[in-house]
């Protein structure tokens, strides 16, 4: 099934099931509010709302409604926990290497056209297109299977980065959070069973597209663009704790296959700015690619084989406001 949550003028706004062609919605009101209620007992609540999902595809609910991405929040507006895969794009992972990860805000996720606002371009604005999942209760050092059974939605994220600021942590030894100051999510959220085949070994094997001011910038192949698939991600995330219901993993920029030095080189494109800007520094010695200007507009969406939109456009506009007269934290 799909779900998306639209605004209400609440913190948390109020659920709907989306029909699998993202036309129509119905609300979920008398099943649930949110979903995090929805997540807190899955057990209970996805049955029923999978049988709404079904009344509404088949066209039999009498209350269904057009659904307007630009009214919808992220899917999940805030978790108590958001984590993301923090291996960089450009490096080559050391054999047996464990999953690297970082924690990011979790308290306010912006919807799939919320403006990526900063105080000024000398942050260095960056995009990051990858793929997140939505867990329930995962036990403290669960097993790669038993962490990818505790999936229970998949979504498009956009994990925006500072990197002028994330330079800064990284001289200073510190682990990234100031520099990650927001992510995006897609309008609609999916259970795996909505990918059929694609959906295989806690990867997607689709294509994310990502466009930069109305041109074409990456097109990644999904699977190849994880080191590590969700199973392992999640994994790693409970070596030492349990996860809740509500947890968020994300997987950071998709990157290009280090078997396809087409792809790293450009002709297949990129899903992060800094990721281009490496390669051009590996070919060139230097780098013409700047970083987000405002102004400028972000568009990230995933198909399935049969050319249908899966999870809704995020789709961004960058707000630059300069009100700090010392950018650079």
């Amino acid at each position: 099934m799909k779900l998306a949550t639209l605004k209400d003028g609440s913190r948390d706004g109020q659920l709907v099931v989306v029909s699998r062609d993202l036309v129509t919605a119905h609300y979920a009101t008398g099943i649930a509010h949110h979903l995090q209620s929805v997540l807190d007992d899955w057990g209970f609540f996805s049955p029923q709302l999978q049988d709404l999902y079904d009344e509404l595809n088949a066209g039999r609910t009498r209350h269904a409604f057009a659904l307007d991405t630009a009214q919808c929040m992220a899917p999940l507006p805030r978790a108590y926990q958001c984590v993301q895969a923090a291996q960089p794009g450009g490096e080559d992972l050391a054999p047996g290497s464990d999953p690297a990860l970082h924690q990011c805000t979790g308290d306010a996720f912006l919807g799939p056209r919320d403006d990526i606002a900063a105080a000024s371009t000398a942050l260095d604005i960056d995009f990051g297109a990858g793929l997140a999942v939505v867990t329930g209760d995962i036990a403290r050092a669960a097993p790669t299977e038993q962490a990818l059974d505790g999936v229970r939605l998949l979504l498009l994220a956009n994990t925006i980065a500072l990197r002028a600021v994330e330079q800064q942590e990284h001289t200073a030894g510190c682990s990234p959070l100031a520099s990650r100051p927001a992510t995006a999510f897609s309008p609609v959220a999916v259970t795996p069973d909505e990918l059929g085949s694609a959906w295989h070994q806690g990867r997607v094997q689709l294509t994310l597209q990502v466009g930069w001011n109305g041109r074409k910038f990456g097109l990644c192949e999904a699977e190849a663009g994880m080191p590590f698939g969700f199973g392992e991600l999640i994994a790693q995330a409970c070596r030492t704790r349990a996860l809740r219901a509500g947890s968020i993993v994300c997987s950071g920029p998709l990157r290009a296959s280090a078997a396809s030095d087409a792809v790293a080189h450009g002709t297949r494109g990129y899903t992060s700015i800094a990721a281009k800007r490496r390669a051009e520094f590996l070919r060139n010695q230097e780098s013409a690619a700047a970083f987000l200007q405002a102004g400028d507009t972000v568009r990230m969406e995933m198909k399935g084989s049969e050319g249908n939109s899966l999870f809704g456009a995020i789709e961004q506009s960058v707000v630059v406001s300069e009100a700090s007269a010392s950018p650079i934290l």
